[in-house]
């Protein structure tokens, strides 16, 4: 596809106005004084939505900053190992490692649009910080980093990462110093500079606009995926398969494939120790409708509302929310999300490095584990894409520390 085609492709697809609602959820659930600054930044999206300019600008940038379109990659010996034809969407090799920098660009020349000073974001396995200070240093823009705690220390390398791009890391010690505290802190710090200051919000999540804008940035890897694999199958697949924590690189590949009525659509959620040990963050699976974050979505609460704790190994994933967009596709039926535990996560992350010489990230590794859960129900022969969302450079202290524990205690 060249890019003029492509430029006219996302514009004529774009060209509609924002509702904010995917069925019942999504909505902004936020205090009065955010109103403004949601207000400023949906009129301002509503407006370069449709503007070829813009978008061929964002469209030069992932082709030449970020390296689009990424490949899409057979997996021979998985699939003669499952007996399924495997493709791999890699956006473990978009620069920075991760699909992240497709909604960072976006909102970046956004934040530059709309003249703001400074720019803040959360982060849970560090991809969305680091792509974040990545686009603030090409774009000279101030950035301020929030980060749990505990996500801080498991994830030390993306927090130098960060800070040798110039971002400051601010570590968040309330709650349960995860990914959900940090994007309280973030919400914070936006109300109190709102007037100077962009949220880049990196998941698919929190109060409208967001969620569309970050699909909207996103949708580049479904897109990309379903023509590559029209290409190379001469069809589409029958099945694609998505990590989900908050839920913007799933959402981006589903999005291409929604209409699509013979492919079905699997989102790997995490259940952590197990979702009846209640240390998981699968959230469609265990969770139930209310407002975090400022949108109605699922999300893990008691029996009081009150939000409950997450867990999983992988702290991209560790999150009680997720994109109303995800809530609204498990209502419809439209796509079917299911939880894998820490282990059969850390166990298809070793199949797939000895099998391809590819080491994913611990969040991809929960899509490929539902992958190899479904090969049966699919059927021999079938063929699927796998989302591996970033790459696992990040995670190895954290593998590491869990294949050395789960030996010992064999």
């Amino acid at each position: 596809m060249c890019l003029k085609n492509k430029i006219f492709l996302e514009v004529k697809k774009l060209n509609k106005t924002l509702n904010g609602n995917f069925g019942k959820f999504g909505g902004a659930f936020v205090p009065e004084t955010l109103i403004y600054a949601l207000d400023e930044l949906e009129n301002y999206y509503n407006k370069i939505r449709g503007d070829r300019d813009f978008f061929r600008e964002f469209n030069n940038l992932l082709t030449e900053y970020a390296g689009r379109p990424t490949p899409l990659t057979y997996a021979p010996n998985f699939s003669k190992r499952f007996e399924i034809n495997t493709y791999l969407k890699r956006e473990d090799l978009l620069h920075t490692g991760a699909h992240k920098l497709n909604n960072c660009l976006g909102q970046g020349l956004i934040a530059k649009g709309l003249n703001k000073k400074r720019i803040i974001a959360e982060t849970g396995a560090g991809q969305h910080g680091v792509a974040t200070a990545t686009v603030c240093a090409f774009l000279k823009i101030p950035c301020e980093i929030y980060m749990g705690s505990i996500d801080y220390e498991r994830q030390k390398l993306n927090v130098f990462r960060m800070q040798l791009l110039g971002a400051r890391v601010n570590k968040v010690e309330s709650g349960s110093k995860t990914l959900k505290d940090a994007m309280n802190e973030a919400l914070r710090d936006w109300v109190t500079n709102i007037n100077t200051t962009h949220y880049m919000i990196g998941s698919a999540a929190g109060p409208h606009p967001f969620p569309t804008i970050v699909r909207d940035f996103q949708r580049v890897i479904g897109e990309e995926a379903r023509s590559q694999i029209f290409k190379s199958t001469g069809t589409l697949p029958d099945a694609i398969f998505a990590c989900v924590g908050g839920g913007s690189n799933s959402i981006g590949l589903f999005k291409a494939f929604i209409q699509d009525e013979s492919v079905k659509i699997f989102g790997a959620e995490a259940a952590g120790k197990g979702i009846e040990t209640g240390l998981h963050s699968a959230t469609l699976s265990a969770g139930r409708p209310g407002v975090l974050h400022g949108s109605l979505s699922y999300l893990l609460q008691n029996s009081d509302g009150q939000v409950e704790e997450a867990h999983s190994i992988a702290p991209g994933l560790d999150y009680p929310g997720v994109g109303p967009e995800h809530s609204y596709l498990k209502e419809s039926k439209r796509a079917i999300y299911e939880g894998i535990t820490d282990d059969e996560a850390l166990e298809a992350l070793e199949i797939l490095a000895k099998e391809e010489g590819i080491i994913c990230a611990l969040e991809s590794a929960h899509a490929v584990a539902l992958a190899i859960k479904k090969v049966k129900e699919l059927g021999k022969g079938s063929t699927i894409i796998i989302s591996l969302s970033g790459r696992g450079d990040k995670d190895m202290q954290t593998i590491m520390n869990s294949l050395e524990a789960k030996n010992e205690q064999n």
